[in-house]
């Protein structure tokens, strides 16, 4: 069942009230914490769990004077806090909060995009296995190659896309980490059992070292991740955009009775969906490169990279989450024409199966080097006066010396091509099991 995507499902998570929420989370796990260790009295972590709260119109005002957003925000929970306040963000600094509760609101996100890819690898696996066996013929340049199956095409997109899922895995723990080491990282008031404490009661990993801030190859790694799947994405959109050109029409994009594709021509039927995931793919390839740049620093610490990733990561996890849901409503109502498939590969009259009979010819004895000649002689001479290569070729002596008529109509055997699509899918899913 594919989700219907909805935008604030993502959206949400990004949203000023929900990052001062995941503040907020930071700075009540902290407080109960050094609670427990006996440097936080119990009556403030107690009172800071409780009244804790902000309105954000009220952090908006104090930061229009402040211009600073935590000095903001701990200033308008302070005030609903009361004077147990004093003990509010009692040893840490900013970006103890800000990205470990960075952390949180990627970890959100990240719940949601593995269920897209999963979702994505369901319909890719259903629609493999049901045009598994369906011929068509294979590309190479842009040139008609070797048969294949288009079932092959949509295997091919499933096993990226669980390598995807393994990729994406790694990217996500790595951001699973949180920090509360301090001003330089090297714990001058808080311990490092406090920050243990701190990121297990928020189902985080400490860093193990960090400066002011956790380093930023992790979210380089995070966002070149999703340049990779989106990546995917455009790779599968522009197959879909090419097999619905009109000289070809073996597949394309679902068009409802009542959609336009031109104001100007009424028969046209455009690729839009497959040309949106293409060109939204390099926002977030772009985003990557953004990404690269926030990880060299001044020292301890600077903040050239946090008004980059205000957009690369809401924009990055939002394009990726709308991407993976559309890219598979395109597969899912993908429309196959077989017959015209089946019409395209057997358009050339046979020169597809040229490597074949270069393979029976020397099989039966001939030197490769003159089988090679003599069969492109042949398949040239079929290109320019649009003749049929098989015809041709069944009238040559020295081939016909060779290969009897059964022999060569097996040289032209469809299926002989196509004999080992079966162990191919077989692979494929035995490691996508292994993995699982």
């Amino acid at each position: 069942m594919i989700r219907r995507y909805t935008r604030p499902a993502m959206g949400k998570i990004w949203t000023d009230e929900s990052k001062y929420r995941a503040w907020l989370a930071v700075e009540v796990a902290a407080s109960e914490v050094l609670a427990d260790a006996g440097i936080v009295p119990q009556q403030a972590a107690a009172a800071i769990r409780d009244r804790g709260d902000f309105e954000l119109e009220r952090i908006e005002a104090i930061e229009a004077e402040v211009r600073h957003d935590v000095i903001a925000f701990t200033t308008a929970v302070a005030e609903k806090i009361g004077p147990e306040s004093r003990w509010l963000h009692y040893g840490l600094t900013s970006n103890d909060i800000v990205d470990t509760a960075q952390a949180l609101q990627v970890k959100s996100a990240s719940a949601i995009l593995r269920e897209d890819l999963v979702a994505l690898a369901a319909v890719l696996k259903r629609r493999a296995l049901e045009f598994q066996h369906t011929p068509v013929i294979g590309r190479t340049h842009g040139v008609h190659a070797e048969p294949t199956t288009f079932g092959l095409k949509l295997l091919n997109w499933y096993a990226e896309t669980e390598r995807n899922i393994v990729r994406f895995d790694a990217a996500a723990e790595g951001m699973r980490v949180g920090k509360l080491s301090g001003a330089v990282g090297t714990f001058g008031h808080l311990k490092p059992e406090h920050e243990e404490a701190i990121c297990a009661k928020l189902g985080l990993e400490p860093a193990p070292v960090a400066t002011q801030v956790l380093q930023r190859d992790r979210h380089a790694h995070y966002i070149s991740t999703l340049a990779i799947i989106t990546s995917t994405l455009d790779k599968i959109a522009t197959e879909v955009r090419h097999l619905q050109r009109t000289e070809v029409r073996e597949a394309s994009e679902f068009f409802s009775e009542k959609q336009k594709g031109s104001s100007a021509m009424p028969h046209k039927k455009n690729p839009i969906l497959s040309e949106q995931i293409s060109g939204l793919a390099r926002v977030v390839r772009s985003n990557a490169q953004a990404a690269y740049e926030n990880i060299a620093l001044w020292h301890e610490r600077d903040i050239s990279h946090s008004s980059v990733e205000r957009v690369i990561l809401p924009d990055s996890t939002i394009l990726t989450d709308y991407l993976l849901n559309k890219t598979a409503t395109l597969i899912d109502q993908l429309l196959v024409y077989p017959e015209r498939m089946m019409r395209n590969l057997e358009s050339t009259g046979g020169l597809i199966f040229s490597g074949q009979l270069l393979l029976d010819l020397a099989e039966a004895g001939m030197l490769r080097e003159d089988a090679y000649r003599l069969v492109q002689g042949y398949a040239m001479r079929a290109w320019k006066d649009d003749l049929v290569f098989r015809d041709l070729v069944a009238t040559d002596a020295q081939i016909t010396a060779l290969l009897s008529p059964e022999k060569l109509a097996k040289t032209f055997d469809l299926h002989r091509q196509l004999g080992n699509v079966d162990a191919i899918f077989s692979r494929v899913f035995k490691v996508s099991e292994a993995r699982s």
